[in-house]
């Protein structure tokens, strides 16, 4: 894990890059995927991510869709 300014910068698995920030009290993560890994890596990584945003945020995947569209809509 490395910092650059206010991110977290981590790879793991078919992410090749994930960043993370704190923004205006919010998570937010950027993934740069690496296409070069086996379809079994994928899945794994994509379980593990999506556990990591439920326990991070405290919302489910269809929560966080839904705090995502009323944040567009402002």
């Amino acid at each position: 894990m490395t910092e650059e300014g206010e991110k977290l910068i981590v790879s793991y698995g078919a992410l090749a890059r994930v960043e993370a920030s704190i923004l205006d009290k919010k998570l937010c993560v950027d993934t740069t995927p690496n296409p070069n890994v086996p379809d079994e890596e994928i899945l794994e990584t994509n379980r593990r991510f999506r556990k990591f945003l439920d326990g991070s945020t405290g919302y489910t995947a269809k929560q966080r869709v839904s705090k995502a569209k009323k944040d567009v809509g402002k």
